[in-house]
């Protein structure tokens, strides 16, 4: 009998890896393994609805019905701490060693803390379901004032959230301008000036000291010295790859785990054959791109987990993964939409603007070409130049 088809990360890329060699006809063992309890779930409503919705069950985000379907014995709650190349197995917590004939990484991110900030009660971080349902506690207490660290997409989506529940948000971001390396200054500012608009306190190019507080936090003292009343504060400064239980394996580490253009996971610089990774762990060579991409977002994670299934039963006859990056961002009552990658140095062309600050369009050029788009309020004009730049569209684009 054959070693099982082994996924190391119960997240949704390795769900989607599951479903997709499930869809092809693969009828082999398959064994997840994952350190969260729960099954696979969504993480976009962690820092929106989950906060939001005080009747909403978090269970209703797992992914039970479809993960029932698919013949696959789940070790949840199981984290791995080592993996076998040479003798094709993956170390379980606790010292178990579980074999595998084709092997799956799919391990995610965690969330970056700040230690030197220390250990009061009341201070947050957004990555997981059990982190999600903490906040949401300490929401439901009635704080008057909440401090998100971090200005990226899900410090601006926790403090959209915090102001629908009518909490005074302070939102403290290090650089200039939030979302400058993802969107660019213009637009970066172009967000920042819609939360202040929306009574949200935005404090730009200033760092943290400390937090202040006897038991919980009660106040962020910032760089210059001033501070911010908190009862609650939220750290949102990005995350890092999960790939501890990898080190000494032998496996290429570099801003995740190292793939070749087709998810092959490397080795020495060599692809392996019957090893893939897929979602936020996976740092993979995209045919176009002169460094290596890894990639955070929800669309990213499904569509990777199923390229990765391909490479797994087709080998060198499945496609390179070279996908146009998309996302969403839920902010104050507007779906922020983002396609392609943006760079410093883009030529900006804004292409819809209806002047409330909800809707508008933006595309981005290098070289001549389109390689990015934003939009806020304009779906189908986001993925219309989605299109434009899979097709390598001159710039400015016409929608």
């Amino acid at each position: 009998m054959s070693a099982p088809t082994v996924v190391v990360g119960a997240s949704l890329a390795g769900l989607r890896a599951v479903e997709a060699l499930r869809l092809d006809g693969d009828d082999t063992e398959i064994v997840v393994v994952g350190a969260e309890a729960h099954m696979p779930y969504d993480r976009p409503p962690l820092s929106k609805k989950v906060l939001t919705d005080g009747d909403r069950d978090p269970a209703e985000l797992t992914r039970l019905e479809v993960a029932a379907d698919l013949g696959v014995e789940w070790r949840l709650a199981t984290a791995a701490t080592g993996l076998d190349l040479d003798g094709h197995r993956v170390t379980l917590a606790g010292g178990e060693q579980l074999e595998w004939g084709r092997l799956v990484i799919a391990t995610g991110a965690h969330a970056r803390r700040l230690p030197a900030l220390g250990d009061l009660s009341r201070v947050h971080v957004v990555r997981t379901l059990d982190d999600a349902v903490a906040l949401r506690a300490d929401l439901r207490a009635g704080p008057t004032s909440v401090a998100i660290i971090g200005a990226g997409f899900i410090g601006l989506e926790v403090a959209s959230s915090c102001r629908d529940l009518g909490v005074d948000v302070t939102v403290i971001e290090a650089l200039p301008v939030p979302l400058e390396r993802a969107v660019g200054a213009a637009m970066g500012a172009r967000i920042a000036a819609r939360h202040r608009q929306c009574g949200i306190k935005v404090e730009t190019g200033i760092g943290v000291d400390s937090l202040e507080g006897v038991d919980g936090v009660e106040a962020v003292r910032l760089a210059d010295g001033r501070l911010v009343a908190a009862d609650v504060v939220v750290v949102g400064v990005g995350v890092s790859p999960n790939v501890g239980w990898l080190e000494g394996s032998g496996v290429d580490l570099a801003n995740g785990v190292r793939c070749d253009s087709r998810l092959r996971v490397l080795a020495g610089g060599r692809p392996l054959p019957d090893v893939v990774a897929a979602g936020d762990v996976a740092c993979w060579d995209q045919p176009g791109q002169l460094l290596p991409v890894r990639v955070e977002h929800w669309t990213n994670a499904v569509e990777q987990g199923d390229a990765a299934a391909k490479t797994l039963l087709r080998g060198d006859e499945a496609a390179p993964f070279a996908p146009v990056p998309y996302f969403w961002s839920d902010q104050l009552g507007v779906k922020l939409q983002m396609v392609g990658r943006a760079a410093p140095g883009d030529d900006v062309a804004m292409l819809d603007d209806d002047g409330t600050g909800t809707k508008w369009l933006v595309a981005f050029g290098r070289d001549g070409r389109v390689v990015a788009a934003l939009g806020a309020g304009r779906p189908a004009k986001v993925m219309k130049l989605r299109r434009a730049i899979d097709a390598g569209d001159p710039f400015p684009p016409e929608v």
